[in-house]
């Protein structure tokens, strides 16, 4: 019996889940050409090279690339849960903590449910949400660039599963205060999962920012969400995880991506957490850099929001995408986010001094 010939590539037309089809694009930040002298100001990053402790793990771990890993990285698990003093079973790794998100969020969200964030803030929040079939739930920050946490628990309805707290925001920079997070709390339906975003955590310096754990510890349905790619320096590598209640954090492991942590990144995040005081030191100097680098901007005259992390917001509106384009040219690439503002990550003692040259002409 003769069979019909098979479609060509013009006639297939698979549809994508409209949810899909309508994701808006994740920008990342600009990368260097080979051998350009630019400075790489766009993507947040930590400036130093790693450790050499971690080099060697690295080196040493690439011998057994052709082994699986850890399927739930048991030893970097149990080293995280040491360090920040809770149990390992409230604590799950993953890809980055943009995987984690997405697990978290597959773990909570059925078709429909809503998810309230806050916008401007991490362009991977609409992304995440749209996937786990969610609907997403938009709060603007204020004039200055801070959450509005009140608005935010007004925009909870009967169908929210999930909110979501950046602090620092991104691309904003300011940290929610301890006080008004605790008002949040006490508003949020017990059901309603609250995650906190910390990944600047290791970057604030504001006394008046919460202790996370002690957060955590004290409401069942927060999740906190961290990452060791921006203080310790494995953007690279992509190891993020999340701490939370044991039953909370089973289920978000048992939705995770098998394997979804290399042998490589789990033996370099080890490494990274045994010379944590050196890291620690290095984000000092960045600390320092930034608060140079504001300085210098406030004698500029400019009014910017508050930053607790390690980059500067530039609230430009119009002009943005032709400032960006003026800094590459500058040898300086910065992260536009069109007709919106720039963001702009603290990097390298030259690149600092630079990049002040360039906020004047942009004054």
């Amino acid at each position: 019996m003769p069979t019909s010939a098979p479609a060509s590539a013009s006639q297939v037309r698979v549809p994508l889940r409209a949810a899909v089809a309508a994701l808006p694009a994740y920008v990342p930040g600009a990368r260097l050409a080979p051998g350009s002298s630019a400075f790489k100001l766009s993507s947040n990053e930590n400036p130093y090279p790693p450790p050499a402790a971690v080099v060697a793990a690295i080196v040493d771990a690439a011998a057994d690339t052709n082994r699986y890993p850890d399927m739930y990285a048991t030893d970097l698990t149990e080293a995280l849960a040491t360090d920040l003093g809770v149990d390992a079973a409230q604590v799950v790794v993953g890809n980055g903590s943009v995987a984690v998100l997405a697990h978290i969020l597959s773990a909570v969200v059925d078709a429909g449910d809503e998810v309230v964030y806050p916008w401007r803030s991490f362009e991977a929040y609409p992304i995440a949400v749209a996937v786990a079939g969610g609907t997403s739930v938009r709060v603007p920050v204020t004039q200055d660039g801070r959450l509005d946490l009140p608005a935010m628990a007004a925009a909870i309805s009967d169908r929210t599963r999930v909110v979501l707290v950046c602090t620092p925001n991104n691309p904003t920079g300011p940290v929610v205060h301890a006080d008004e997070l605790a008002t949040f709390l006490a508003s949020v339906p017990g059901d309603v999962l609250v995650v906190l975003d910390e990944a600047y955590l290791e970057f604030v310096r504001d006394p008046q920012a919460p202790d996370g754990l002690a957060v955590l510890a004290a409401h069942p349905n927060v999740v906190l969400l961290r990452t060791l790619s921006k203080a310790y320096g494995l953007a690279g590598l992509r190891v993020g995880y999340a701490v939370a209640e044991p039953a909370l954090a089973a289920g978000i492991r048992a939705v995770s991506t098998p394997f979804g942590v290399s042998h490589v990144a789990q033996r370099a995040a080890l490494a990274a957490l045994s010379v944590k005081d050196e890291l620690l030191e290095r984000v000092e100097h960045l600390v320092s850099r930034r608060e140079r680098l504001v300085e210098g901007l406030r004698d500029q005259g400019w009014d910017l929001p508050e930053t607790q992390a390690n980059f500067v917001w530039f609230p430009l509106g119009g002009p943005t995408a032709e400032l960006a384009v003026g800094a590459s040219a500058a040898g300086l690439l910065v992260r536009p986010f069109a007709g919106e503002g720039i963001r702009v990550s603290v990097g390298e003692e030259e690149a600092t001094a630079a990049f002040l040259r360039v906020a004047a002409g942009w004054r």
